[in-house]
């Protein structure tokens, strides 16, 4: 059976990536073994965007920029009616769209991008959302995050979705040195086996959103707390802790630990 997260704790500073002294091998089984006590902890991990296609899902990621998700899921339905095809969108009236997506910020570079998109789609795909990474970041508004989400989501072809959650977790958890975005992504994509890329930028993402959180990280809670060189920079106290988780899935990290 593969192994998990112990539930125990060291002290902080004591993990050995925190002292510089963790070998290469020990990094990937870390961060396997992360990943497999995460899919415990999170079993239900998924993109948060609501969508029921490629494109909704592609509109969406595009307009999360700046924003949160339960932003863009309260704009979306009204928008999706409104457009509900790439032909709609490169005709649509750029004000209209602006007063659609106000709400989500930098609403006019977005409706241009939205515009944009349509047409290009249009003109270049046939009106369909293309597969290839290489093809989805030619589209206005769209970088290597958004291709990911899109590719692993709409399509199920695997990709890390490197976005802030991301990136601030693999770098308290010490999995990776980089900080650009596109070595980020490489770089923890030489740990994790392939086929789960999608489902474990859900589960990290999930985890910056529920339990480690950017400030103050719910530490003496955290599942994967022995595994982590950065234990400690919340509360270890482990009721001090438990006030600091927050999502659905409260009760059941809280039974977890």
């Amino acid at each position: 059976m593969s192994s998990t997260t112990p539930k125990k704790h060291r002290r902080p500073g004591s993990h050995p990536a925190a002292k510089g002294a963790e070998t290469d091998i020990g990094r990937t089984r870390r961060a396997r073994r992360i990943n497999r006590t995460l899919a415990e902890t999170f079993p239900d991990a998924h993109a948060e965007l609501d969508f029921s296609n490629p494109l909704e899902l592609l509109v969406a990621t595009v307009l999360s920029a700046q924003t949160t998700d339960v932003r863009v899921n309260m704009v979306t339905p009204a928008l999706f009616a409104k457009y509900p095809t790439a032909h709609a969108y490169a005709e649509a009236d750029q004000t209209e769209v602006e007063e659609l997506i106000r709400s989500t910020g930098f609403y006019r570079s977005k409706a241009k991008n939205l515009i944009g998109l349509g047409q290009k789609l249009v003109a270049d795909f046939g009106g369909e959302v293309p597969t290839k990474l290489e093809d989805l970041v030619t589209l206005p508004g769209v970088g290597r995050k958004t291709a990911h989400v899109v590719r692993g989501n709409a399509f199920g072809m695997p990709g890390l979705t490197v976005d802030t959650h991301f990136q601030r977790l693999v770098k308290r958890l010490m999995l990776t040195e980089e900080t650009d975005p596109v070595k980020i992504e490489h770089a923890i994509a030489g740990l994790i086996e392939r086929r789960e890329w999608t489902m474990f930028s859900h589960r990290i993402i999930f985890h910056g959103r529920r339990i480690c959180h950017a400030r103050k990280p719910a530490c003496g809670v955290c599942p994967i707390a022995f595994d982590c060189p950065s234990f400690g920079a919340g509360p270890t106290d482990p009721e001090a802790a438990s006030d600091l988780v927050t999502g659905p899935e409260r009760d059941h990290i809280l039974g977890l630990a």
